[in-house]
């Protein structure tokens, strides 16, 4: 391994190769924290070359790589799956914004650019990168598309896999595949960028990505609104739908509980409506249109939805330092949940139509078998995920099981966003049909035979 790590040194240069325990502990440490796993050492390449050498000097020597962004998973997807073993291969340096196209919408960036960053380059140049998630000041595009995050804008745009247009990508014995192609009609044998996406690390290592970007919105309009009941949140998304599916970029949900969490945690938090609700919708419709009338529309289906009931009050964002405080609650609340204490974290997802039945089983299950158990709910209504999150101190495991076993009865999924990485290995192994995991461990057989790509995770 000595001899290893000074090779490795002298191909990825000064600064290039951590292995002072001060240094690399935090690449071993998870999110949540729930998980310590020292790597053996820290790689940091600068460039696609360098990054290549050095997975194929980590695979001649049967040594395990984890590739690792911004760390921001929440299901341990980016640190050692063991200790003391596995190198972390930082994508830290690699983050230029390599070309924009203005014409074309589309950009190429490399993996260790944040998600922010991104977005503000595109925004430099009058044009929108259309993903949005709580963590993007901190995680990296190679991460976002390597677990396919979703967010608060799947409902207009879809997840990160469908705004790739092309990958560059490491493979395990240190091949690069220059597939960094920005067509949008490519019908040439198997779409290869979508292996990788979603892949979580296991398949090879995305060193730059080819993205799609949309127009600029010229107009933007949020507001929060305070519930009655699920239902009811269900029926206001689907009054706005009707109203204008196009302009409608995003619908949060936000239990009561986990609002009351949020204020506690926040700094200076501050609830904008005049009380208190059981349950919160926070949306925000958007326009490229040149004179819309979008603040309008907004408030004649909220004028609606208070004469019938359907909301209990509503306020719009008069400005856009209001619109930006509104999602920052949206955006503190797994940073305030972090701070109230142990949890168990279920990024599920349903049918739409079955969210409050999802919700309603889960809180019953509780109340039955976890007394005390808080659930702290919020989530994409509008592509049907929910965080259902629970603060206990309860055996994570069973509680996560009960909770699937109510979402597979429902049809859903016990991860919407998050990937399997280590935490949700036994759900997956339980969850996905003999045929369908078969299938996956073929893949990975065939991609990465000694299995030296983030090994341990998903299977």
């Amino acid at each position: 391994m000595d001899d290893l790590i000074e090779r490795l040194s002298a191909v990825l240069g000064p600064g290039g190769v951590l292995t002072e325990p001060n240094d690399i502990a935090p690449f071993g440490t998870d999110w949540r924290g729930l998980i310590n796993h020292r790597p053996r050492a820290v790689l940091r390449p600068a460039d696609t070359d360098a990054a290549a050498a050095a997975i194929m000097l980590c695979a001649r020597a049967g040594v395990s790589i984890v590739p690792q962004g911004g760390n921001t998973s929440l299901v341990a997807g980016a640190i050692p799956s063991e200790a003391n073993t596995q190198m972390v291969l930082s994508m830290a340096r690699l983050n230029r914004v390599r070309s924009i196209d203005r014409t074309g919408l589309t950009m190429v960036v490399e993996a260790g650019v944040t998600l922010r960053n991104a977005q503000m380059a595109a925004e430099a140049e009058g044009a929108l990168l259309a993903l949005s998630i709580s963590s993007e000041g901190s995680a990296q595009i190679g991460g976002v598309i390597a677990t396919n995050a979703g967010g608060n804008n799947t409902l207009r745009f879809g997840n990160a896999r469908d705004l790739v247009l092309g990958l560059e990508v490491i493979l395990p014995d240190g091949t690069i595949w220059h597939g960094l192609r920005r067509l949008r009609k490519d019908n040439t044998g198997y779409a290869l960028r979508q292996l990788f996406a979603g892949s979580e690390g296991t398949l090879g290592v995305i060193t730059a990505a080819a993205l799609k970007l949309h127009p600029a919105p010229r107009q933007r309009v949020a507001c929060l609104c305070g519930v009655a009941s699920i239902h009811a949140v269900l029926d206001l998304f689907a009054r706005f739908r009707e109203e204008d599916e196009a302009a409608l970029y995003a619908f949060e949900y936000i239990s009561g509980e986990a609002m009351a969490i949020n204020l506690r945690h926040m700094s200076n938090g501050r609830l904008p409506l005049a009380n208190q609700a059981p349950h919160y919708a926070l949306l925000e419709l958007a326009t490229t249109r040149r004179n819309d009338h979008l603040r309008e529309t907004m408030e004649t289906v909220l004028a609606d939805a208070l004469e019938s009931g359907m909301i209990e009050d509503a306020v719009i964002a008069t400005s856009e330092a209001q619109r930006l405080a509104f999602w920052a609650i949206r955006e503190h609340l797994a940073e305030s949940q972090k701070r109230e204490g142990a949890s168990v974290k279920n990024d599920i997802s349903v049918p739409i139509a079955a969210i409050p039945l999802v919700l309603q089983r889960a809180e019953a299950m509780l109340a039955r078998h976890y007394p005390g158990a808080r659930m702290a709910a919020f989530g994409h209504v509008g592509d049907g995920n929910v965080h259902l999150n629970v603060i206990t101190t309860a055996a994570g495991e069973a509680l996560m099981a009960d909770i699937n076993a109510i979402v597979a009865d429902l049809g859903g999924s016990f991860s919407a966003e998050h990937g399997v990485g280590l935490t949700k290995r036994p759900a997956f192994a339980a969850w996905r049909e003999p045929t369908e995991r078969a299938l996956m461990v073929r893949i990975k057989t065939a991609i990465d035979p000694a299995d030296t790509l983030n090994p341990g995770k998903i299977f």
